[in-house]
């Protein structure tokens, strides 16, 4: 490892950016302004802007050479999470260590280290006045705590980019990278049911009058999954997947390990066939938590309110506007006669999704192959990343990828990342650069 790059990066690394911390606010906005000193020391200019009280790293390092120039984003996020529990690290999590061949520090994989190879292959290019793109860069402080003002911001902008560039994710094993197109929506609901003005003795009103935890399981059938899918309203607009996204998801770990793994159980005969379908391209319902009457003391009554968090997450293509009426008629309908019931949105975002035949993409997977000697498997997430839309929404076609590995111990004590792989990291965040070159302006 080229050891002022290690020293650079550790100087970032040192900063104790935890946005979940309010009394880290200082160091957030000191991890900030090191991005934007990267930038400007490598030939460009940038600020740490306030966004509704959360701070932006945004500035911009432009193209050598004349004549119209494809403009490529370039995001990470400049947080990181809680090292804690502290006795588990075996060194001090904000002081980069190498040992056995690895990275160790909090950041080092999510996203610190990867987003300091964005960084430093454009500085790289940059002093070699070979940097033939336009590099805009939007960073942001509180994606570890879910925060939305980089959404907010790229909502606002009005100049966007020919493509965004995003090394923040993780390979399916070492050398075998992954570029993933998607990421599923989310909506989530609270569920109120009242039967009655009272708690009732069972012994004298049982079967004959509403028991609202019996309501509540009632109304939460109607938009339970039957054989692994979800009633045909919920499934509207779903985008499928190409045979190329199928091809490269039956290289992946199979779904059965992936469940034991995890020490779960399938949902039904079909689940572990059909993983990575169900978790990256249909849309999932879940109930997370139900709450009425007692689970705990002997008491023989009917529950008069009944509560249940509801979340659904939607598959690319879908309308969360359409997929939230759907789910409150679906519940309303199936609610039984005489029930009081409330439903309450919580929060929600849409899905997002690349075009795989986007020229980006396919650039993209043809200079990672040129560096790391694997072309890329294209795969989805079955989580949520706001960003990803909101670029999606741009028409911005997005490489959201990365260098950590599934040991990288992200969000746990010991992160790390393999040392071999910050300059192999650089090398193709240059190619991508390069290769983005050939991009048409405004298409």
């Amino acid at each position: 490892m080229n050891q002022a790059w290690l020293d650079e990066l550790s100087e970032f690394i040192r900063i104790p950016s935890i946005s979940a911390d309010s009394e880290r606010a200082g160091e957030v906005q000191q991890a900030g302004e090191w991005v934007c000193d990267f930038v400007r020391g490598a030939g460009g200019e940038a600020e740490l802007r306030d966004w509704d009280g959360h701070p932006l790293a945004l500035g911009e390092i432009s193209a050598d050479g004349n004549g119209a120039t494809p403009t490529v984003i370039c995001y990470g996020h400049f947080d990181v999470q809680p090292p804690a529990p502290l006795e588990l690290w075996e060194s001090d999590p904000f002081e980069a260590t190498v040992r056995d061949g690895r990275l160790y520090a909090r950041g080092a994989a999510d996203d610190k280290g990867q987003l300091y190879m964005l960084l430093k292959a454009a500085a790289e290019l940059k002093a070699r006045n070979a940097l033939p793109v336009n590099l805009r860069i939007c960073c942001d402080g509180e994606e570890e705590t879910g925060g939305h003002s980089i959404v907010d911001f790229l909502a606002a902008d009005e100049r966007g980019g020919d493509a965004c560039v995003i090394f923040d994710a993780a390979m399916l094993k070492r050398d075998v990278p992954l570029f993933c197109l998607s990421t599923r929506g989310l909506i989530y609901f609270h569920i109120r049911i009242r039967t009655g003005s009272r708690d009732l003795h069972s012994g004298v009103f049982g079967g004959a009058s509403l028991n609202a935890l019996h309501a509540l399981v009632q109304t939460l059938d109607a938009v339970l999954a039957k054989d692994g899918r979800l009633p045909e309203p919920l499934r509207a607009g779903i985008a499928p997947p190409t045979e190329e996204e199928l091809g490269a998801w039956a290289e992946l770990t199979p779904g059965a390990e992936e469940l034991a793994g995890q020490g779960a159980r399938p949902m039904d005969t079909k689940a572990a066939e059909e993983f990575y379908l169900r978790t990256f391209a249909e849309p999932s319902l879940d109930v997370n938590g139900i709450e009425g009457g007692s689970s705990q003391l002997q008491k023989t009554v009917l529950p008069v309110e009944a509560h249940a968090n509801l979340s659904i997450r939607l598959a690319p293509g879908q309308d969360p506007q359409q997929i939230d009426a759907e789910i409150e008629r679906l519940l309303r309908e199936t609610a039984p006669e005489g029930a009081e019931l409330e439903i309450t949105r919580l929060s929600s975002s849409p899905a997002g999704l690349v075009d795989p035949e986007s020229p980006v993409v396919q650039l993209g997977l043809d200079a990672f192959e040129r560096v790391v000697g694997t072309r890329p498997l294209l795969v989805r997430s079955g989580g949520t990343l706001p960003i990803v839309p909101a670029l999606a929404d741009k028409g911005i076609p997005t490489i959201l990828t990365g260098f950590a590995l599934p040991d990288s111990n992200i969000h746990s004590p010991n992160e790390n990342l393999l040392a071999e792989y910050l300059p192999l990291g650089v090398r193709a965040a240059a190619e991508l650069y390069r290769s983005f070159g050939s991009l048409e302006p405004g298409k």
